[in-house]
């Protein structure tokens, strides 16, 4: 779902550090994002490839200290959040951007009903009468299938199921209509049944207030099933980005492929999977060069002294590897199909 207007938000070669005891973890180095109105955006890669530090740099949500904001713009519609002070990004936060996070029984206060927490929500960020936001907060447990609303609202975050509070998270952020959800990981701890019903509960939303979502997974089927394009980030680096057909029809980035051959395949349910060899680089002291060489099958010379530039694979389709150089050798790319 793309759109030819300015995109609703924009990320802008942004890097990121931690301060820690052993030195300067460089966790985003770089990263150039787009999200387009009603557009999802699938942000995917191995743990500890900065998706979720940059998502959360969108909400001013890392914890300073220790994290230093090295460079780089994240705009909303023309406005740099990095420069918004914690109160004005209050007024961002659950209203214009909101986002589920990971684990929703960390993310719910155990101590309160979840009804209340959601109708503080409302009352936050608008000004409607408590009355009017406890209806609200029935409706939007109500459009996030949740069976017998009324008395939900009256229990715990313990009483519930993971998929039900994961629900209860996704009203919770949706309440206000924000322009923006943010979902990081929301399918990961749920069984593959629950996993599905989220995932369609995500399209349905969004195709019923508008929402664009920024999703965060490892999983690239959960990709196949809801977004419209994806961004590979590796060692805080994107390394390839194109719509979802893109990466699944036309992908370039050896490490693209070792993603797609990590998908477990129900037409050959025998072979075993093919893992990607080798560790993430350090990135207390990360490559100068291209942070997957060492793990990469076609690496050459250039590519541990040189960190690619990114370069047009298509229409929206950008990659970051040497190969794709007119003096690099050809590589049979076993991936690459007609669409269907």
């Amino acid at each position: 779902m793309m759109s030819e207007k300015q995109p609703l938000l924009k990320i802008d070669e942004l890097r990121i550090s931690f301060n820690t005891y052993a030195g300067k973890v460089q966790a985003v180095r770089g990263v150039s994002l787009t999200l387009h109105a009603g557009e999802v955006l699938a942000m995917v890669g191995e743990s500890g490839c900065g998706k979720s530090v940059t998502a959360q740099s969108i909400l001013q949500l890392n914890p300073v200290p220790p994290t230093v904001v090295e460079g780089g713009s994240i705009t909303l519609e023309g406005k740099d959040l990095l420069k918004y002070s914690d109160a004005e990004m209050r007024k961002i936060r659950g209203h214009e951007i909101s986002m589920i996070f990971q684990d929703p029984m960390t993310s719910l206060n155990p101590t309160t009903r979840v009804g209340k927490q959601i109708t503080e929500a409302i009352l936050k960020h608008q000004k409607v009468s408590r009355k009017e936001a406890y209806s609200r907060a029935v409706d939007m447990l109500r459009m996030v299938g949740l069976s017998n609303p009324e008395q939900r609202m009256r229990q715990y975050p313990h009483e519930f199921s993971g998929g039900m509070r994961q629900r209860a998270m996704i009203a919770m952020a949706l309440v206000c209509n924000p322009k923006i959800l943010i979902a990081d990981e929301p399918t990961t701890a749920l069984d593959v049944t629950i996993q599905s019903q989220i995932v369609d509960l995500l399209l349905d939303l969004r195709q019923k207030l508008g929402t664009a979502i920024l999703i965060i997974t490892h999983d690239m089927g959960v990709v196949a099933d809801i977004a419209d394009r994806v961004a590979v980030m590796y060692a805080g680096v994107v390394v390839e980005q194109g719509s979802v057909r893109d990466l699944f029809y036309h992908p370039r980035h050896p490490y693209t492929w070792g993603l797609l051959d990590s998908i477990p395949k129900l037409d050959h349910s025998d072979e075993p999977l093919i893992p990607i060899q080798g560790t993430p680089p350090d990135l207390l002291n990360p490559p100068k060069g291209c942070p997957f060489a060492a793990r990469c099958d076609y690496c050459m010379a250039v590519c541990h002294d040189h960190l690619p530039e990114e370069t047009e694979a298509g229409e929206g389709h950008t990659v970051r590897c040497w190969l794709q150089h007119e003096f690099a050798p050809h590589v049979n790319n076993r991936f690459e199909r007609e669409d269907k």
